[in-house]
């Protein structure tokens, strides 16, 4: 294994991080396996059509997914009916990367830490605006974990996709949001938007300076989007092992690991079943923020 092309399924369009972080291990792993890996863009549906694709597909190793947390840990609590159980469906191979949010604010917003937010909501509640890229993407149910924890209470404006909801941001019509670190890191250097901490447990290599909220008063929380590469059930131990050996591999070069902080992310050193303890944590956390939160998708 392999004696034939690969293919590597992202279930998004083209462009965006999912699709960058498949190309970079695509590239990688070809070289590796003497083989080509073929990215092939599966869209539909948030990113279900394409796993369902791959979970169906032989357990021969020859059809992969680029799984991420962000798309697959709260798809079975927005939509109980769906026909696809991330935990039983997939054995993991290896993770790949983990993107954090930032909490980020528009300048208005007279505060400049968690805990001064936190403050200032309690005084207003419902008040502040919470933007995100849509209902149920991981900007919105990280919002509702925050209010959650933190005992505030927010609106929430939903967009279609994190530009236009940055946009309002920057132009006050909302207050603030939960975004990819890549997407925002030039405002918030550029002093358009302040930063009050990022997501993960620990800080990241993206923007070391920024505190976590966990650091933050908000002991232990986390949230991030943690990609992955995903196979069929059944798929043969020995090849588990060496796309993870392969993987791996290439996770440790230099020149991989600054390709990831580009996109925004933190690679992974790991083993398949810690990507498997990961993706089924995040959907318990997942399933108690949507049914405590009410989340319904429109």
């Amino acid at each position: 294994y392999p004696d034939k092309p690969v293919k590597l399924i992202v279930p998004f369009p083209p462009g965006g991080n999912i699709d960058a972080t498949a190309r970079i291990i695509a590239n990688g792993l070809s070289s590796k396996f003497n083989s080509p890996v073929i990215v092939e863009n599966r869209p539909g549906a948030a990113g279900i059509l394409g796993s369902e694709y791959v979970a169906r597909a032989a357990p021969d190793g020859y059809t992969m997914l680029l799984g991420s947390t962000g798309a697959l840990a709260p798809a079975k609590a927005l939509n109980p009916s769906l026909n696809l159980d991330p935990v039983k469906d997939f054995v993991a191979a290896s993770p790949i990367s983990r993107a954090a949010l930032v909490l980020v604010v528009n300048l208005s917003i007279p505060v400049k830490s968690v805990a001064e937010l936190i403050q200032y909501a309690k005084a207003r509640p419902g008040k502040l605006t919470v933007a995100s890229s849509g209902t149920g993407t991981a900007a919105h149910l990280t919002a509702e974990l925050f209010q959650s924890i933190s005992g505030t209470q927010f609106l929430h404006v939903p967009y279609k996709g994190s530009n236009p909801a940055i946009a309002d941001l920057l132009g006050g019509q909302v207050d603030l949001i939960f975004d990819q670190l890549a997407s925002t890191l030039p405002q918030i250097q550029s002093g358009k938007l302040r930063a009050l901490g990022v997501t993960t447990l620990g800080r990241t290599t993206v923007f070391p300076e920024l505190k976590t909220l966990a650091e933050s008063g908000l002991p232990n929380f986390e949230s991030s989007t943690t990609t992955g590469l995903l196979l069929p059930k059944g798929t043969p131990a020995a090849v588990i092992s060496k796309i993870n050996t392969d993987v791996q591999s290439l996770l440790k070069m230099p020149e991989t690991q600054q390709k990831f902080i580009a996109l925004g992310a933190d690679v992974v050193i790991d083993s398949g079943e810690d990507f498997d303890k990961i993706l089924a944590t995040d959907m318990q956390k997942w399933a108690f923020v949507v049914k405590e939160a009410g989340v319904k998708l429109p």
